[in-house]
């Protein structure tokens, strides 16, 4: 348990039907994206649209940490 707050269960059937281990594994890694950005009071699709438009003009890898959900500043 982290920071005093109840775990939450994700996936518990949603990773069953991703008819691949590799599509399982990223619904995880989204999942808990997407869970993330609520318990830090963040608009998950503003976070996700932000961040894939970063990737996609070329963030640098290095500065990975830039990109988590909890430095992420809505405009």
């Amino acid at each position: 348990m982290c920071c005093g707050r109840t775990p939450i269960a994700l996936n518990r059937k949603n990773a069953l039907f991703a008819g691949h281990d590799a599509g399982a594994e990223n619904w995880a890694i989204i999942a808990s994206l997407i869970e993330t950005c609520k318990l830090n009071g963040i608009n998950p699709y503003a976070y996700l649209a932000d961040t894939l438009a970063k990737i996609s003009k070329g963030h640098k890898q290095s500065k990975i940490n830039a990109l988590l959900p909890w430095n992420f500043t809505e405009l």
